[in-house]
């Protein structure tokens, strides 16, 4: 079984609220979470990390703003699995991936292990995630901005599993 070390990350260090907020979850799945986010911000080192405890699930989006709008990629966190998504998925040229979903602009892969996870074609499409942000937000086109791992909101009522 492969242990996850959360001294091992070079780049932007995990937000201690993050950490109690995964503390619900099953080992498996708070290690999941912390390699796909050990992933994004290893390939994608000027983010912004942007964490939500919700109601139904721990949301993280990584943006080069403060804002969700301006994110292009986001993981949700689930009972049994992880989604990552992309927040303009319909918008990506071609996807080598069936990605779920059916609104406007969302789309997903569920992730029960990271092994699974389809590393190689993630890079190509999180950088074309990263096109279509700035091409919608050209201040976001940024030599180098400073990463920030930033609480958005907890909600009070929460549905967790124990762990």
């Amino acid at each position: 079984m492969f242990t996850f070390d959360i001294n091992d990350l070079s780049t932007m260090k995990i937000n201690p609220d993050l950490l109690t907020f995964l503390w619900p979850y099953n080992t498996n799945i708070q290690e999941l979470t912390l390699q796909i986010r050990h992933f994004v911000v290893e390939n994608i080192p000027q983010t912004n990390e942007l964490i939500w405890d919700n109601y139904n699930a721990v949301a993280i989006a990584y943006s080069k703003s403060d804002k969700l709008k301006d994110a292009f990629c986001h993981i949700a966190v689930y009972k049994s699995h992880v989604n990552f998504g992309f927040n303009r998925g319909v918008e990506l040229s071609d996807s080598p991936i069936a990605m779920l979903g059916k609104g406007k602009l969302i789309r997903h892969i569920s992730v029960t292990n990271f092994e699974s996870f389809p590393v190689i074609d993630i890079k190509k499409m999180l950088t074309e995630a990263i096109k279509l942000s700035e091409k919608l937000n050209t201040s976001l086109v940024q030599p180098d901005i400073r990463s920030a791992s930033i609480v958005m909101s907890i909600s009070k009522n929460k549905i967790r599993p124990t762990n």
